[in-house]
């Protein structure tokens, strides 16, 4: 069965997630005052990362809600006992950093070009759809996409095979006629090939890296430059692919 559409991810995905939180993190912690109190801005963003993932799986689990979670990733990150409102201010100043650095990595635009004739295209995040709408506006491809679905929207998260499913639904598309890029190798891959897609894992820093290291049933490239032939080729059902 050919692939017929491609389900993107967004962050670290087509949009260079790490290096506006990088950038806009040591912007505003340099204008809050508050850089010496973490070292170094490396040592910040170490910080930030890990409170932020341990929060986010807790909206994974339907522990607490987006703003919820929010909230008390500040509240940790500067150990203090804020009451809604004031982290809520603290976040937002954070944000105009961080928005300001926003980018599609250079391969992002060449990719979809070449692929916008042959596939249909849909995104699906491990976030929330008012949050990844407003930011495919305002980097110029929202167009590109005719749906978009999120976890906080969807009530289930990547890597269950729901999430997965709920994109080929959208599309009206049985799952081995969809192909899904990710950055992840576990949550966005090898979900996406358990759901019965044809997961895709974008290895950006890769370069290098044996078979063995790559999951089971998944396929890799290290820039998107290389999706078009890999999509051409029939690779899950046992043609040879040059991608690992």
């Amino acid at each position: 069965m050919p692939i017929r559409a491609i389900v993107w991810d967004i962050d670290d995905t087509i949009f260079d997630y790490a290096t506006a939180d990088s950038v806009g993190m040591r912007a505003h912690l340099e204008a809050e005052g508050a850089l010496d109190r973490y070292g170094t801005a490396v040592e910040a963003l170490a910080l930030w990362k890990q409170i932020t993932e341990r929060h986010w799986a807790r909206v994974g689990t339907g522990e607490i809600d987006f703003l919820t979670q929010r909230r008390d990733r500040v509240r940790e990150f500067l150990d203090a006992a804020l009451d809604d409102a004031e982290a809520d201010a603290w976040f937002h100043r954070y944000i105009r950093h961080y928005e300001s650095a926003w980018s599609l990595f250079p391969d992002t635009v060449p990719a979809l070009d070449a692929l916008a004739d042959g596939y249909r295209h849909a995104v699906l995040s491990n976030s929330a759809a008012s949050v990844q709408e407003r930011k495919l506006r305002t980097l110029g491809v929202r167009d590109r996409f005719e749906a978009l679905l999120c976890a906080v929207d969807l009530g289930v998260s990547k890597p269950a095979a729901e999430a997965f499913h709920a994109a080929c639904t959208a599309l009206a598309l049985d799952p081995a006629e969809v192909a899904y890029v990710g950055d992840q190798p576990e949550i966005d891959a090898r979900g996406a090939h358990d759901a019965g897609l044809l997961g895709i894992w974008l290895d950006r820093n890769g370069a290098g890296r044996t078979d063995a290291e790559v999951p089971c049933g998944v396929r890799r490239i290290t820039g998107l430059a290389e999706l078009p032939a890999l999509l051409a080729a029939d690779t899950r059902f046992g043609a040879p692919s040059t991608f690992g």
